[in-house]
């Protein structure tokens, strides 16, 4: 009869907690890639699958980073309420191994990107290089924190016009650069109502406390209203003309996309957005028929 030993019960286990590690919800965000793609109205078979390679690329560094950030952050996240329970602060994963399997996934991230093309390995590596900066130190600097957030997101859509060759427009760079400075500080700003609620005054690892909850809202409300009159801008310039024929049904993704803005705002004062934005919107309801709704009045303005 076969005996089953203490290491081969906590295989699966760790390999469990590399894999919850890893985050994979959070490669939702990397599907920014294909933005510039449907952006552009340059959808075809080639295109997916060159905007398939920068995903897979970028879905790989990210998760390099979380893995990089977790063991940076292990003692800060034994701390948090929610944190400690994290695969490496919690023991389930261990840092050395969290270490190996990063410097691993960078790599064959990198590798993919300089096989399939230099300005692809460029935008990747990049991104890498602010994501482990920002894991290291900027992600403790007030504002810079979340200013790096939006950037991040912002190199996403890059990479995807990297991988697909098509231009990025001032319009769409601008406009995603506010969208995700706003998220960014709804994070936050979540991040210290919780705090507050908790009775806490200060945030371990970050720059912020609970009293810079208020600014942090009215700069996060602004970047919205900014990322909604840039979009108005853009109904008005010379690139609508060329790319839509009915460009008037997107003047309906206005009232829309404030009417979206501003309800996660709401629910954010009041306590209600525990986690990641982005993923916040993956499973709500309201944000998915918003979605929805700006995706129909896109296409019917082709």
């Amino acid at each position: 009869m076969m005996t089953t030993g203490p290491q081969q019960l906590q295989r699966p286990s760790v390999i469990r907690a590399l894999w919850k590690a890893l985050r994979p919800r959070h490669w939702l965000k990397n599907l920014l890639v294909f933005v510039p793609m449907l952006a552009g109205h340059a959808i075809s078979v080639h295109t997916v699958l060159q905007s398939l390679v920068a995903f897979v690329a970028f879905c790989l560094c990210a998760s390099s980073a979380y893995l990089l950030n977790d063991v940076l952050d292990a003692e800060d996240d034994r701390r948090h309420p929610g944190k400690r329970h994290r695969p490496v602060a919690s023991g389930a994963l261990p840092a050395g191994l969290a270490r190996v399997a990063s410097g691993l996934l960078a790599l064959i991230a990198l590798g993919l990107c300089a096989h399939y093309g230099w300005l692809l390995l460029l935008a990747v590596a990049i991104y890498f290089a602010a994501t482990v900066t920002y894991s290291v130190y900027l992600k403790r600097l007030m504002m810079v924190d979340t200013v790096m957030l939006a950037l991040l997101h912002t190199l996403r859509v890059l990479g995807g016009c990297a991988a697909t060759g098509i231009e990025p427009s001032f319009w769409l760079l601008a406009f995603s650069f506010f969208l995700f400075l706003s998220l960014a500080l709804l994070k936050r700003h979540s991040e210290l109502f919780n705090l507050d609620r908790a009775g806490k005054q200060k945030t371990s690892g970050r720059g912020y406390t609970t009293a810079d909850r208020q600014p942090i809202g009215m700069l996060g409300i602004n970047s919205a209203i900014v990322s909604v009159v840039i979009f108005m801008l853009y109904f008005n310039s010379e690139n609508v003309l060329k790319l839509y024929h009915h460009p008037a049904w997107l003047f309906g993704i206005v009232p829309l996309a404030m009417l979206w803005l501003g309800r996660l705002w709401m629910l954010s004062f009041r306590g209600e957005v525990n986690e990641d934005p982005l993923l916040y919107v993956s499973k709500d309801p309201v944000s998915l028929l918003v979605i929805a709704a700006c995706t129909a009045l896109g296409t019917a303005a082709v």
